[in-house]
């Protein structure tokens, strides 16, 4: 097939209408009879129960349309901080993106982290200013917002049309046309408009936007710029060119306006994603393709979410492989993969997130896994995401203990922002970024893998710093005719980073897997702390000498080398410190005094407060501890009405 593939993801703040947007277009492309209402938890591609039950996106849905011969990957990504690493696993697939930003609350926090994820992954962005079904919304109030605060220069596409207080339909700035609803709700060119030799206030404002595309295009195309310096027409075609040019640039913006709820402007949008965003890459000959997101399916098993970097037919296919189209939670078998095209693949082996399969160039039938770039890929989304809960886990029953931890396991290698850490006392730990990640954690480990746990209640996890030098300590394990020795002492460092040095003579004698086995020891000692509050960071440990026996396992250097830190470091030797949130706020202006005083009753500490009369915005710094659980408090002092989200701002000593 010579069709042009585009993958492309949808991003945007919590409630700016990012999932209803999707929708939309899947009911424009033909893709879906009705779109799916989110209220309603109807969403195509809402369809885990946890979305459904909570309005949210959690996982990147995967969706596939057609529009004007151009096949497309469609992933709806979560806009809930919890479920960043989704949409960092999403962008490393995509050829462009559609950035959300409603018309209603302007360019919020979450937009901000999202367009600088696009950025940083140099992923082309088109901006959909949406819910302008709303006539006292303002446009442009939020073109200058865009302007202000991501930096950009807006290109207005579509601009909406009213009549009687409701929107009607929108202009297309490139096809001078007014596109409206048919009698099937379906959006279609008004053929009608503008009649012979009208001149309306529509006609007016589509002849000024068609200028300012002109003269933005022409820095970006030599024969635009020619006819606009002679005062001569631009044709639509000639404009299209300059504009897929000035797509390019990071100081402009290609911008759509309409309503994703009422659906207008989705067509115009849909149109601009086959002219304006670039070509899938060119691949190595080698390669299969990339993992890019693993799932579990009930009575499926894991799958992979895999971009193939090859064509391939199914008699070509590596044996035990199977290739199928995902639709939200649906696997549609398929008889061949083309190169750049989303598949859900089932593979006879374990796969690694960012993971790149190579295959052998005699018949293309043995897969050549490169763990290490899986690895790579895994640990720089993980490194991203600072887990600050800890909640223990435990199974109700003994004989559950294997399966559990299984299913743990499996549910930390789909989500690089979630860590299992195991006790030696028969439980977990959970490490998670956030309250509703770690809820839905837990109901996905009922539902989907059967695993009834009892979960304790949520804590905040701290750091532990090293605050003195302590040491040398020597330990001695020995099991049966096995002894381990060591002789271990520890500095402190600036920063969270951790060092190892291991004596010369250490180093020259050991075998690989005894080092490697020493240093993942103590590394693992440091994720447990030494009060148990959270991981023990800004540490050097110095082992200076080792000895073993021929054939001791890893187990036992594991059991001496933690036993060696547990004597080593005592409790008044490490420091405690909390990690403190930037929390940003907007609310109605008659409940900020309320929430004002709610923060400062938390220990925060109000940096920045703003507002245009109605809304009333602040940025705080508040300890994580004090703000535990604020989602339902800010509910109910604001009546359901304030917005907010929070960040990591870093960690300071702790008080109490």
């Amino acid at each position: 097939m010579s069709q042009p593939v585009r993958n492309i993801a949808i991003l945007a703040h919590v409630d700016a209408g990012k999932t209803t947007l999707s929708e939309r277009i899947l009911f424009a492309a033909g893709e879906v009879r009705r779109p799916g209402k989110v209220e309603e938890g109807l969403a195509t591609m809402d369809y885990m129960p946890e979305e459904k039950e909570r309005g949210i996106t959690i996982e990147s849905g995967v969706a596939h349309f057609e529009w004007k011969n151009t096949w497309f990957n469609f992933i709806d990504t979560p806009g809930h901080v919890d479920f960043g690493a989704e949409v960092d696993t999403a962008l490393t697939a995509v050829e462009g993106a559609v950035l959300v930003v409603s018309a209603a609350s302007g360019v919020e926090t979450q937009t901000v982290a999202a367009f600088r994820k696009l950025r940083e992954a140099g992923v082309r962005t088109i901006l959909f200013v949406n819910k302008l079904d709303n006539p006292d919304y303002s446009l442009d109030e939020t073109l200058i917002n865009i302007e202000e605060v991501l930096g950009v220069r807006p290109v207005l596409m579509t601009l909406p049309e009213y009549k009687g207080g409701r929107m009607s339909g929108v202009l297309d700035v490139l096809s001078k046309s007014r596109l409206i609803h048919s009698d099937t709700g379906e959006e279609i060119v008004d053929d009608s408009w503008p009649q012979a030799g009208e001149v309306s206030d529509s006609t007016e404002k589509i002849k000024k936007h068609y200028a300012e595309a002109v003269e933005f295009a022409s820095n970006f195309d030599d024969e635009v710029l020619q006819l606009a310096l002679e005062g001569k027409p631009v044709s639509p075609k000639t404009l299209l060119r300059g504009l897929k040019e000035l797509a390019k640039s990071n100081d402009y913006a290609l911008c759509y306006a309409g309503s994703a709820i009422e659906g207008f402007g989705v067509r115009s949008l849909t149109t601009a994603l086959t002219f304006f965003l670039p070509d899938v890459p060119e691949f190595a000959d080698n390669e299969l393709g990339q993992v890019i997101r693993l799932r579990h399916f009930k009575g499926v098993g894991e799958i992979s979410l895999f971009r193939s970097h090859t064509n391939m037919e199914r008699k070509e296919w590596p044996a035990g492989f199977e290739f199928s189209r995902l639709k939200a939670n649906l696997l549609q078998p398929v008889d061949e993969i083309r190169s750049g095209d989303i598949y859900a693949m089932r593979t006879p082996f374990e796969t690694e997130l960012g993971e790149i399969l190579k295959v052998t160039p005699e018949g293309r039938s043995d897969p050549i896994p490169q763990s290490d770039q899986g690895e790579r890929a895994h640990s720089s989304i993980r490194d991203k995401y600072q887990p600050l809960l800890q909640t223990r886990v435990e199974c109700l029953g003994a004989e559950d203990y294997h399966h559990v931890e299984k299913s743990l396991n499996v549910l930390a290698r789909m989500d690089p922002s979630f860590r299992v850490q195991k006790d030696d006392g028969g439980f977990w730990y959970l490490h998670t970024v956030g309250e509703v990640q770690l809820d839905v954690l837990l109901a996905r480990l009922k539902r989907e893998f059967g695993c009834e746990v009892k979960a304790g209640s949520p804590e905040v996890r701290w750091q532990e710093r090293l605050c003195r030098n302590v040491g040398p300590v020597e330990n001695t394990f020995q099991l049966g005719p096995h002894k381990i020795s060591i002789k271990l002492s520890a500095t402190p460092l600036d920063g969270d980073a951790h060092d190892i040095r291991l004596a010369a003579e250490f180093l020259e004698n050991a075998p690989r897997e005894i080092l490697a086995g020493v240093r993942s020891a103590l590394l693992e000692s440091t994720e447990v702390g030494i009060l148990g509050k959270g991981p023990l960071v800004g540490v050097c440990f110095e082992v200076r000498e080792f000895t073993w026996t021929e054939g001791a396992l890893p187990p036992m250097i594991k059991k001496a080398c933690a036993d060696a830190v547990t004597k080593l470091i005592k409790p008044a030797d490490v420091q405690l410190y909390e990690p403190v949130m930037e929390l940003s706020l907007e609310c109605p202006v008659n409940f900020a005094g309320l929430v004002t005083g709610d923060i400062q009753s938390r220990d925060g500490k109000v940096k920045e407060i703003g507002g245009d009369g109605k809304t009333h915005f602040l940025k705080a710094e508040v300890p994580l501890r004090k703000i535990f659980g604020y989602a339902t408090g800010v509910r109910s002092i604001s009546k359901g009405t304030a917005l907010y989200s929070m960040k990591l701002l870093g960690y300071r000593p702790a008080t109490v």
